[in-house]
């Protein structure tokens, strides 16, 4: 891994996709959200995405400058359709709309049909928190999650996230895939030569598999997929992550009108057409928001607290590894792997922008 300093990694990223066609804002908020990604810890959802976006744009699959249409909307809730527009963009303006709803009703509550990759779900959920709110968030993606019992997709990795904020500018912010991993984590097996560890994947006859890039291409034929939050079979419990994986679906896109199961399927080059749900609920509904936050740091507190397994150095609450991965990555810039960014310089220089391509910190 390399490092590179975020404002300057935040403004490559915003620069190619200009340089796409894609308007000033919505070019920087889609690296914003691509670049926060790699800054927590997650480069499955980073800037690794951008060369899947770069397809799709130029495909004609992902659109700039493209408005939302307003489908349904009461005082608390809208639906829209986002007419394939950039996901990143589309969704912090939605979260937007949803907290400022619920700042005047106590809720909001907005689902979308017809997006694009909207990066980490926590994101959208933590603007809320920020709020004194607390925060939902929660997408469906290309079917490559295995049901339990099955050998085929029927779901995506459709992930989960949910904030609430505590006193000392902490955070609760669960963020989870409704699959034991996301494809990204696939991808990096494949890219760093590893195998697919036992629990993660299913082949197409519906047993283990362990090759990331046979899977990959099975994926794209619904030939196995990814198993279910709990793994194979429902002795451990993959039944209760097949359940999650359809409840989000439901949300997203049967609340939008939109595409879910195998209907949402991903081509070689780029990413599907997605749905979206979002939620912002206001904490004085229930409590003051100050003697609430204080429990919540209670709480915390409690759980980093306690005493670690043998052969663990501490224990973690959701939110805690991101936060102090992202601390890092702003006193020390952003890690991005190596083949990772010689395809953003490759994609820099074929655009004309190579001048916004920074140094390499270390």
């Amino acid at each position: 891994m390399i490092r590179i300093s975020r404002p300057e990694l935040e403004g490559c990223v915003s620069h190619i996709l200009e340089a796409l066609g894609i308007p000033g804002e919505e070019a920087e908020d889609s690296a914003r959200i691509l670049v926060a990604a790699d800054a927590r810890g997650i480069p499955s959802h980073g800037v690794a995405r951008l060369s899947r976006c770069i397809n799709g744009i130029q495909a004609g699959l992902i659109k700039g400058g493209v408005t939302p249409a307003v489908l349904r909307e009461t005082p608390i809730s809208r639906v829209l359709d986002a007419q394939g527009g950039m996901g990143m963009s589309v969704s912090r303006k939605a979260m937007e709309w949803v907290i400022e709803t619920a700042r005047k009703h106590g809720v909001g509550v907005c689902s979308i049909r017809n997006s694009n990759h909207f990066g980490i779900a926590g994101f959208y959920s933590e603007m809320a928190a920020r709020q004194d709110m607390l925060g939902i968030a929660l997408t469906n993606t290309a079917a490559l999650g295995v049901p339990t019992f099955a050998r085929t997709p029927m779901f995506g990795t459709n992930p989960i996230a949910f904030a609430a904020p505590a006193c000392g500018d902490r955070l609760f912010s669960l963020d989870m895939a409704t699959t034991t991993v996301t494809r990204g984590a696939i991808e990096v097996c494949e890219r760093e030569g590893g195998e697919i560890p036992p629990g993660w994947a299913a082949g197409a006859d519906g047993r283990p598999i362990a090759d990331p890039s046979r899977l990959l291409e099975d994926m794209l034929y619904l030939r196995g997929g990814l198993l279910p939050l709990g793994g194979e079979g429902d002795a451990s419990g993959g039944h209760k992550g097949y359940g999650l994986a359809v409840m989000v679906d439901i949300l997203t896109a049967l609340t939008s009108g939109g595409t879910f199961g195998v209907g949402v399927r991903d081509s070689a080059v780029t990413s599907a057409r997605v749905c979206h749900f979002f939620m912002a609920l206001r904490i004085d509904l229930f409590r003051d928001p100050a003697d609430f936050k204080q429990d919540m740091g209670r709480m915390l507190d409690a759980l980093a607290g306690l005493t670690p397994a043998e052969g663990r150095e501490r224990v973690y609450y959701a939110g805690l590894k991101s936060r102090e991965a992202e601390e890092r990555s702003n006193r020390e810039g952003v890690p991005v792997a190596k083949d990772v960014w010689e395809t953003i310089k490759a994609a820099a220089c074929s655009l004309g922008v190579s001048e916004a391509v920074p140094q390499i910190r270390n």
